[in-house]
């Protein structure tokens, strides 16, 4: 059946007593090809019949469906015409793992990040009643997402609304309280019928015109209503936002789930619907670990494990190992995550110290100004976060901890490229927006050993410390070179003449590989780890301008607002006359594909490096 459905006309053509069968061809399929390919399984399994229920009961693309964070739109894909594009799953150019406008019509929104569905669906169904269109448009948000303030801002918002907004709240582990039984079904069907409405429409209506006890007797009755809602309908939080609620259903639940949202469609006002889902559902390795199959590599079926072998060591795993070893010796230390204490390394802190680690949720705005307020209280505040995340917390950090001179550590993971997950999971800014707040510290390890130090030395810093590292198993070159960390002070590895390569963090190792590559060219090219983006080494700078006539920085981070700019912008004021070549990525979003796919086609690799230091050198001559 899957292979005949090229849209989502041609679900609808599929005979209901089929969709079982349909949604377990579904779920084959997806397990096959993130088998191959990576990408988000336990999620994706869960929505099977959900996205079943939205494509019959909505006309896409006339209709619009927003996925919160997006890693759960395969299914969605899949009806749209891209079943064969999954043969090139998070490949580069090939298929996206999550939603994108350029990639498909039906994708309506652009998502990757958590709880913005709501107001991204709210700003679309505000520029369909202004332009006087009239389809749906569908917010489908997780119970996880719904732990982010800005899900809440989008709700206070939507509640003065006046017109029809669906939001699918997709709970597959949520603490809102379920009700049981034919009633809480008997509730939703009433609450959502036309007559139902309409009679409480004419009821208030009717009471408002007698006079003098009119007003008062409708209020006493819609006072009366709302106590007994209390005791009998859950998500009376959303009800006093004057959106409606209707739930929980069961969300495996294929031709109840379309019955309720045709129904939906026709309320003129805001409407949540509770769906209940298990993540992971029919494959019982996501079942049972649906955390460690929310995103995976390519892994064997039969047993769920991984194909790739374990090569060493991660970065996440050197900081959660030091910072596990630091705490034992300091009770004042303090992790903060938001929401992932799997994926930052603080699983084993939190096992270690239950009572000093502190999920915040999808918060990471509220983490920030939380560890904040720790560190002006006495404590050492570690925050925990992957760079493309920390994002969402600009002004707090800026506001919170620059501002006060807080001793926060930002143990920032995942920075630079971070492969398949694409543009919005990118670590690519974080250099330039955090080196433009007064009083940061930016520290980039070159190996998992500078990383161990670099901790250390944060937490004693009492500043704002920054520490950034990628993805993946951590590099141990140049063990021989470790000098004592000192603020903003860089590491010479080599002397040499004519070039300085000036390497942050990760690119240290590919700054290794030029220097090899030049030096077999009669080249001698001093090697530096720079160590601290900010303060920078000026010092350094002013001694490597009297030996060589070109700087070469390199860094993962975009050219705007780097390393490589700062560097330029000194040497120019000071009048040196040396050139900076600075190798960073260039001003635009990058796309998903592997690491050194992607460092090749933006010329981060050492031979294209290389070869652009040999056109300058050219030219000099």
């Amino acid at each position: 059946m899957l292979e005949s459905i090229q849209n989502p006309e041609d679900l609808k053509a599929i005979d209901p007593e089929l969709y079982p069968q349909l949604a377990q061809e579904i779920r084959d399929f997806l397990i096959e090809k993130v088998s191959e390919h990576g990408g988000h399984l336990a999620s994706n399994l869960g929505v099977v019949e959900l996205t079943i229920a939205l494509h019959l009961a909505l006309d896409l693309p006339e209709d619009k469906i927003i996925w919160d964070v997006g890693h759960q739109s395969y299914t969605h894909k899949l009806f749209t015409g891209r079943r064969e594009a999954f043969d090139t799953l998070r490949e580069y150019g090939g298929l996206s793992g999550f939603p994108k406008r350029r990639e498909s019509e039906y994708d309506c929104f652009d998502t990757g990040h958590s709880s913005t569905s709501i107001s991204a669906g709210l700003g679309l169904v505000e520029a369909r009643d202004r332009l006087g269109e009239r389809y749906t448009v569908v917010s489908v948000i997780g119970d996880g997402a719904l732990s982010g303030g800005m899900a809440y801002e989008a709700l206070n918002n939507a509640s003065r609304l006046k017109s029809n907004f669906i939001i699918v709240l997709n709970d597959n582990n949520m603490s809102i309280s379920e009700s049981t039984g034919g009633f809480s079904r008997y509730l939703s069907r009433i609450r959502l019928g036309s007559g139902y409405n309409n009679l409480k429409r004419d009821v208030k209506r009717g009471l408002a015109r007698v006079p003098g006890v009119g007003e008062s007797l409708a209020e006493s009755i819609s006072q009366a209503k709302k106590a007994l809602k209390q005791f009998m309908v859950p998500g009376m939080f959303f009800e006093n936002l004057d959106i409606t609620y209707v739930g929980p259903i069961d969300g495996h639940d294929i031709s109840a789930m379309v019955r309720i949202f045709e129904e939906a469609k026709k309320i003129d006002r805001p409407i949540l619907i509770h769906v209940k889902t298990k993540k992971g559902k029919g494959y019982r390795p996501a079942e049972k670990y649906p955390v460690r199959f929310h995103g995976v590599g390519p892994f064997d079926i039969e047993t769920g494990k991984p194909l790739e072998e374990k090569t060493g060591i991660s970065y996440t795993e050197a900081f959660s190992h030091t910072l596990c070893r630091l705490s034992e010796k300091d009770p004042g230390i303090v992790a903060v995550t938001a929401a992932m204490p799997e994926g930052t390394g603080l699983k084993k802190f939190g096992a270690l110290y239950p009572d000093r680690l502190y999920d915040v949720g999808i918060a990471e705005g509220h983490a920030v100004t939380f560890a904040a307020g720790m560190a002006a209280g006495g404590l050492k505040p570690v925050v925990a976060v992957y760079s493309s995340f920390l994002q969402r917390a600009y002004d707090q950090i800026l506001h919170d901890v620059c501002l006060q001179e807080l001793p926060v550590v930002f143990a920032i993971d995942r920075a630079g490229l971070v492969g398949s997950d694409g543009e919005t999971h990118h670590g690519i800014f974080d250099l330039s927006y955090l080196g433009s707040m007064p009083g940061m510290v930016i520290f980039a390890p070159k190996n998992k050993y500078e990383l161990r130090s670099g901790l250390e030395f944060g937490l004693s810093c009492k500043k704002p410390f920054a520490i950034r590292y990628p993805r993946g198993t951590a590099w141990s070159g140049l063990k021989e070179h470790h000098a004592p960390i000192r603020l903003g002070k860089s590491e010479v590895i080599a002397e040499g003449r004519g070039v300085a390569l000036l390497a942050v963090g990760s690119m240290v190792e590919t700054a290794l590989q030029v220097k090899e590559l030049l030096e077999k060219e009669g080249c001698r090219p001093a090697l530096v780890n720079v160590r601290f983006v900010k303060p920078m080494d000026t010092e350094l700078l002013d001694r490597l301008a009297k030996e060589c006539s070109l700087f070469v920085t390199m860094e993962d981070n975009v050219e705007a607002g780097g390393f490589g700019e700062a560097a330029a912008a000194y040497v120019n004021e000071k009048g040196y006359g040396v050139r900076v070549l600075k190798k960073a990525i260039p001003d635009k979003f990058v796309e998903h594909g592997p690491v050194n796919r992607l460092r090749e086609k933006l010329g981060l690799d050492a031979q294209s490096i290389v070869r652009d230091i040999d056109e300058i050198r050219r030219e000099s001559r």
